[in-house]
């Protein structure tokens, strides 16, 4: 059963991470007030690195506890609080689980696309990146991944319309122009408050700033 949260929340965030923006769609979504850090992972804090078995963000402190792993996290948050965001269902949860570890693969192959520094590494993780795009756009039907309402998939999926927004208005790369129903749904996923509100301001600069850091085969195209 649901229950209202009682102990303080503070999400362990780097600032560009999707994984991160997953917790923070869920903790916007469900009205949750959390508290957000922001961490450097290139120099991870000791601090950070005790409470974090895989030396990764997100982490969670809820009062005294700690949890890790993105999908984890969103569960738990849902668990805790009104209005759940998963089926009650055993077979129609584990289904969605099922596809929130989808799209979890679908963001390492954009991270790596958008780390490649040469043209095969970058053809290399967008074909792999394609072919998961290819099988969700089979896949939707509604305005959200399970029928009309938000849930935790959408939660787990839409860091990567965040970020191929960025990539279409400013290097003029859509990744998603050929997949007419992901289209529809990237736009009307990106339009939702809790959704462009789950990044920083300035989100695109620190983007960009990150894939010129990294020498990204992107800004060379």
């Amino acid at each position: 059963m649901n229950q209202t949260n009682q102990q303080p929340i503070e999400l362990i965030s780097f600032n560009l991470c999707p994984f991160v923006q997953r917790s923070v769609i869920t903790l916007l979504k469900k009205g949750v007030d959390f508290k957000i850090t922001y961490i450097d992972l290139a120099n991870k804090p000791d601090w950070f690195l005790k409470i974090s078995p895989l030396g990764k963000v997100p982490v969670l402190r809820y009062g005294d506890e700690v949890l890790f792993e993105s999908a984890v996290i969103n569960e738990f948050l849902d668990e805790i609080t009104p209005d759940p965001l998963l089926p009650s269902l055993p077979l129609e949860k584990a289904k969605q689980r099922a596809w929130v570890e989808f799209s979890s693969g679908a963001l390492v192959d954009q991270y790596l696309m958008s780390a490649a520094k040469t043209e095969d590494d970058f053809k290399k993780h967008s074909e792999a990146l394609n072919s998961k795009l290819t099988r969700l756009n089979e896949l939707i039907e509604s305005d959200f991944f399970a029928g009309k309402e938000f849930t935790l998939i959408d939660s787990a999926i839409a860091p990567l319309f965040t970020r191929f927004q960025v990539m279409a208005e400013k290097l003029d790369h859509d990744f998603v122009e050929h997949f007419d129903k992901l289209k529809l749904y990237a736009a009307k996923v990106l339009s939702l408050d809790f959704v462009k509100g789950s990044v920083l301001s300035n989100f695109d600069d620190l983007y960009l700033a990150y894939l010129d850091k990294n020498q990204s085969y992107l800004l060379a195209k």
